[in-house]
Order: structure tokens, then C-alpha cells, then sequence
């Protein structure tokens, strides 16, 4: 679940304390859990663990957007290839808090862009403006890291 939590907040201190808060609601609300089947528990704590990550997130000043300029990955060779899963991980923490978000419901949880837009209260346009901003920004520091290695 620590890992569920650091994927939205972007670091493990942030994600400690939200996994806390997270076990602390799903305690509480252990009586409103259903039991259905084998993963239904996993299920249910994970949802607890986002939606706690969301709140901490919201509780957060603002951050102002960068511009990012479109970047194109060459077609001949993907990127992605040379690096590890932990290092691509590494990579989404370091979006932007909004993009980050948005990139682990859609890519990671498997959310529709509707649901997100429900979940967050923006509209689906703006998951989707979000979802393409977080993936440029991620090709772009993956090309970097590429051509001059990572650097934390």
C-alpha cells in the first residue's frame, strides 16, 4: 500500500503519513466492508489508500504548471527499453503533483478519463489535456535520461 500511496504523493514521507491516515479510515470503517471474494479486502484498501492520497493532495498549495514543449520519441527504438521498472517509477513521481495524479488513475488504476473527471471534480477534457502533458513530460525525461543517464 506504501506504494499505492508514494504514487500519488511523490515521496515517501507524504506517503507514509497518508497510508497511516489510510489504515486509520479503513479501521474505522471496517463494518461498511463487504466481503466478496478473494482480493475483495485488497481492493477495498486500495481504494481507501487513493482517496486518502487525493485528499492529501488537495490539502497541498497549489502548483503552477510548466510549459512543456512537444517532444517526438523516435519510432526506430523505444526508450522505455533501457530503463528499469523502478526507474520509470521514479520518473512518474517526479510529475508535477496534477499530472502525476491524473496519470496514475488512467495508466496505473485503469480509470476511464469520466471517472477521473468525477473523482477529482474537473472535467473530462481537462484529465485528458493532463494526461497528455504528464506523457510528454515523460517522454522528454526519459530522452534525457537516454542521452545523459539519471541524476536524482
Amino acid at each position: 500500500m506504501i506504494m499505492v500511496c508514494r504514487r500519488y504523493t511523490g515521496n515517501l514521507p507524504d506517503a507514509e503519513e497518508v497510508m497511516l491516515s489510510g489504515f486509520m479510515q479503513f479501521f474505522l470503517k471496517i463494518h461498511l466492508f463487504e466481503y466478496r471474494g478473494e482480493g475483495s479486502i485488497s481492493a477495498y484498501l486500495r481504494r481507501i489508500m487513493i482517496h486518502e492520497s487525493l485528499m492529501h493532495l488537495r490539502k497541498q498549495p497549489n502548483i503552477t504548471e510548466q510549459e512543456i514543449e512537444d517532444t517526438l520519441v523516435s519510432e526506430e527504438q523505444d526508450p522505455l527499453d533501457r530503463l528499469s521498472t523502478a526507474e520509470i517509477m521514479e520518473l512518474i513521481t517526479r510529475l508535477p503533483t496534477g499530472y502525476r495524479t491524473i496519470f496514475n488513475l488512467y495508466v496505473i488504476d485503469g480509470m476511464s478519463h469520466r471517472e477521473i473527471a468525477d473523482l477529482l471534480h474537473i472535467k473530462e477534457g481537462t484529465s485528458k489535456s493532463q494526461l497528455s502533458k504528464a506523457r510528454r513530460l515523460l517522454q522528454q525525461m526519459v530522452i534525457k535520461i537516454n542521452n545523459h543517464g539519471i541524476t536524482t
